[in-house]
Parts: structure tokens; sequence; C-alpha cells
């Protein structure tokens, strides 16, 4: 079956740059869908406005949903030159299945893939709490991602496999961000882990910021504004230049 998507009729011109981008390009942001095993998930896309050949991203959402911040921080990560694709995994259930939401990124690679503006050869995964978790479980089974960002993952929560049990199979490089003070996932695992990559011989940073606890890029569903936020920001995005370039 081809993959299929569909564009819903609203698409918004973003019309303030967010903070945390700088010298940001202007933005179209359309409320999208993509489909997935005969199922549409809600999504949301945004990309600059010029013509082009952008590389792109998948973002994966926190546990609480694709909260109004979640689309400010894909806002202002396209007005940086991405195409990012903002996905509902959980549109129908709020805890779906691993293989569920693995063929759902299989599908919007797919989707990525087959827009004019994007080089298919440059998409880039990246995910928030339960997002970083599956950044961190995906990166290694799907070879299509060519880089990654994991922020406030939990590396040896999952099953049947868990991040950390995937270690080996990892072949693209990844970042890692996270709070020293988060409690749902202990800095002490994020180190473990970080220890486990670096002796697999993996290509893998981490940044840690010392006073933050999980979750710190929003704050009651808005994007945060602060240095740190806008700090983990530039992070990523610097990333993903110098490892998709």
């Amino acid at each position: 079956m081809k993959i299929k998507h569909i564009l819903l009729l609203l698409v918004v011109l973003a019309l303030l740059p967010s903070a945390l981008a700088q010298d940001s390009l202007e933005v179209i942001s359309e409320d999208i869908a993509v489909m997935s095993q005969e199922r549409i998930y809600q999504s949301y896309l945004a990309y600059p406005a010029d013509e082009g050949n952008y590389p792109a991203a998948v973002l994966i959402h926190s546990f609480n949903g694709l909260q109004d911040g979640y689309r400010d921080l894909t806002d202002a990560f396209a007005a940086e030159g991405f195409v990012v694709l903002a996905v509902g995994w959980q549109t129908f259930e709020r805890s779906p299945a691993d293989a569920l939401v693995e063929q759902l990124m299989l599908d919007s690679i797919a989707f990525l893939s087959a827009r004019e503006d994007v080089d298919p050869m440059r998409i880039g995964l990246t995910g928030f709490c339960a997002g970083g978790r599956y950044t961190m479980l995906f990166m290694p089974l799907i070879d299509a991602f060519a880089a990654g960002v994991a922020w406030y993952g939990f590396p040896n929560f999952g099953s049947p496999a868990t991040p950390a049990d995937l270690i080996d199979q990892l072949d693209a490089p990844m970042l890692i961000i996270h709070g020293a003070k988060d409690r749902p996932s202990p800095i002490a695992d994020i180190y473990a882990y970080a220890t486990a990559l670096g002796e697999a011989g993996k290509d893998f940073e981490l940044k840690v910021y010392s006073n933050e606890p999980h979750g710190f890029m929003l704050s009651d569903g808005e994007l945060s504004r602060d240095d740190v936020a806008t700090d983990a920001f530039h992070e990523m995005v610097d990333y993903f230049r110098r490892k998709m370039s």
C-alpha cells in the first residue's frame, strides 16, 4: 500500500519568529495528517517558506501530547532551515505499542522524503520525555535517520527491548540532552547509558544542564524562553547541522 498523507486546509504563516531562533527564516505551518497502517495521525508540519532542498526532522512530543509548546518549538526549528514534522503519535491511544510507533516513524520518513523541499538523505529524529526514549530506541532500529537528539529520555524503559539493549545496533550519531535534577529519569541512568555508548565506540554527545528538572523545555504546556531553553535549542540545531551536513 502506498503511503498517503492528507493536508488539511488550515495553513498558517508564522507571523512572529520565535525568541529561540536567530536570523530566522519565514515559516509556513500546517495542521496535517500522516497515514500509517490505514490510520490517520493528526500532526503538525513547519517548513521554510522559500523554495529549497532542506534537511528535515521528525519530532516526537512528550507523553503529555502535542502541546502548544511543541508547535512553537517546531516553528522555531523550521525557522532555522529545517522541514519539521511533529507527529501526533498519541492520536489513537496514550501508550501505543513500540511496534506501532516504529511503523509510524517509517511512514513519517516516507512522508518527508516525498516532499520536494526535503533532502531524504538528511532526515533526523528528535523527541522529548517518552519521545526521548523513542529517539534512543528507534535510532538503532531505523537506518534512514541520519542523526538523533534525545531529550530527557528513558534508556532503561521498554518491552520487549529497552534503548540500552540496542546500543550495539546504533550506527548514526546521537546527542543526549538531560537535566541533572530529572527525577523521572535520573541522571545516573543517563551517565550509565552514556558510559555504555562510549565503551561500544558509538558517536554520541551528552549535554547536561545542572539545575534542570525533567521536561524543562516546556512550562505548563508552553515553550520556555529562558537561557537554558535557548541554549538547549541551539545545541540541537547545531548538532543536526554538523551531523547532517
